[in-house]
């Protein structure tokens, strides 16, 4: 089994599709399920928007009394526009990627937000993970089989990335020695 941080058992994994089921053709050798972080989840979304509410509604007020009362509209606009990015956020929160390795593929799927899984099937004795070195501080995981790289993952942090890449190609490595041993 992969690293246990990664891996997770085949009657855990929820699928968006009902009718994409995981592939198990010959035993299912590693089984990632990769999430994006929150830094913030609902409830301090909630206590956020309610605290500069407050803020901008009686700086508003006070802006508003004073004179210059244009200012409270922009407050409100500010406002609006934490509201909004702090949406798209969570949005783009609820994408995940599942990378599965049997006996016959390496299974990349990338669930959207609208309901949309991508995939992308490898012959797993072709496939080599790499951290492509795009910026020295940010290297992509990615795997490359036949010339062609699938970039993945692009959530995940630097040590996430080595750590994940490490497991992935252990479970490649005990795959192919396995079945060609």
């Amino acid at each position: 089994m992969a690293n246990a941080a990664y891996a997770k058992r085949m009657d855990q994994t929820q699928f968006i599709a009902p009718d994409i089921k995981p592939r198990t053709a010959g035993g299912l050798h590693f089984d990632a399920v990769l999430h994006p972080h929150h830094a913030l989840g609902r409830r301090g979304f909630v206590l956020l928007m309610s605290v500069m509410s407050l803020f901008c509604f009686f700086t508003g007020m006070a802006f508003f009394v004073i004179g210059p009362w244009p200012v409270a509209g922009l407050l409100m606009l500010d406002l609006l526009a934490i509201y909004f990015a702090y949406g798209l956020n969570f949005r783009m929160g609820r994408i995940y990627e599942t990378v599965q390795l049997d006996d016959t593929a390496l299974l990349i799927r990338r669930h959207m937000p609208d309901g949309r899984i991508l995939c992308w099937n490898f012959q797993p004795y072709w496939a080599q993970v790499e951290l492509i070195k795009k910026t020295p501080s940010q290297p992509l995981l990615a795997v490359r089989s036949h010339g062609k790289y699938l970039v993945f993952g692009d959530f995940l942090s630097v040590g996430e990335r080595h750590e994940f890449a490490d497991a992935l190609r252990q479970a490649l490595a005990r795959q192919r020695n396995q079945r060609f041993a």
